[in-house]
């Protein structure tokens, strides 16, 4: 039986250290990633977009895990120096043969939004 939430925290923690070798280690090559602004197919995609967020954090913090026989839940904040406060975000996690076969990232958008006209109002 898989440990999803083992599986779950350590790929958000090698997320979190920006050590994408290690994020690829846990990803199905057909895996499935989509959050409220993009939908992003297979492996290689998935890496290069991780490789992005991780070019525009600080820090990721995880705050709660669950998991179960084919899916775990990663609760989590992430530290966005252009940001005035920290994104809050949940992933749930899919997994096929012991690897992340998709995952589904949910925040509030407002956050970029209040973001992106504080930056253009100056």
């Amino acid at each position: 039986m898989t440990d999803t939430k083992a599986i779950a925290v350590a790929y958000y923690t090698a997320l979190g250290e920006k050590n994408i070798e290690a994020v690829k280690e846990y990803l199905h090559p057909d895996i499935q990633f989509s959050d409220p602004q993009e939908k992003v197919l297979g492996r290689e995609a998935v890496l290069k977009a991780a490789k992005g967020f991780t070019a525009i954090f600080n820090s990721l913090t995880i705050r709660a895990k669950f998991g179960s026989e084919d899916q775990a839940m990663i609760v989590y904040d992430v530290e966005i120096p252009a940001f005035s406060k920290k994104l809050l975000a949940a992933s749930l996690l899919s997994f096929q043969d012991g690897l992340i076969s998709k995952i589904e990232l949910f925040y509030d958008t407002r956050c970029f939004k209040e973001n992106i006209e504080e930056a253009f109002s100056t």
